[in-house]
């Protein structure tokens, strides 16, 4: 007997959906936007509110939940919990946005830009101080300058009598 599914089901069987869901919470947690379509975006959106609301809570059990849900990935989890839960602790839901973008030439299929509500930075980019810069021109004053080497033909011919 065939039994309803909660929420869309976007042509995947269980494993598939699930795995399609953590893909892009991941990805938008660490790139912070996501280009996808409108339909993957509303459904993955009723799941990065849920993530969220747990992580503003930042208990253990919150933290092992949250931890369960992505599939076991420690790094994700913390960024989470260290850097966008605290973004969001004055509201109460709308984290996410999503702005439409021009449809895909392909399949004409609705494409859209899927963000957080508030600018947060989480790529772990270096970013480069002053002194890194001075040490990086110390070293190449320390470096032997290239020497131009004087090509000269090997015998002038001899003149033809």
């Amino acid at each position: 007997m065939k039994k309803k599914i909660f929420g869309k089901r976007l042509s995947r069987d269980v494993g598939a959906r699930r795995a399609l869901f953590k893909s892009l919470i991941k990805a938008l947690v660490t790139y912070g936007v996501v280009k996808t379509t409108k339909a993957r975006s509303k459904a993955v959106q009723s799941e990065i509110e849920k993530i969220i609301s747990l992580a503003k809570k930042n208990t253990v059990s919150t933290r092992r939940r949250v931890y369960s849900i992505l599939g076991a990935d420690r790094g994700i989890t913390d960024v989470i919990f260290n850097k966008i839960a605290p973004a969001f602790s004055d509201k109460n839901s709308g984290y996410t946005r999503i702005i439409n973008l021009p449809r895909r030439r392909g399949d004409k299929s609705e494409v859209v830009r899927f963000e957080w509500s508030v600018k947060i930075e989480t790529s772990g980019k270096k970013q480069v101080t002053s002194k890194d810069s001075t040490e990086k021109l110390t070293l190449r004053s320390k470096l032997p300058k290239k020497v131009e080497k004087k090509i000269t033909s090997k015998k002038e011919p001899k003149p033809r009598k």
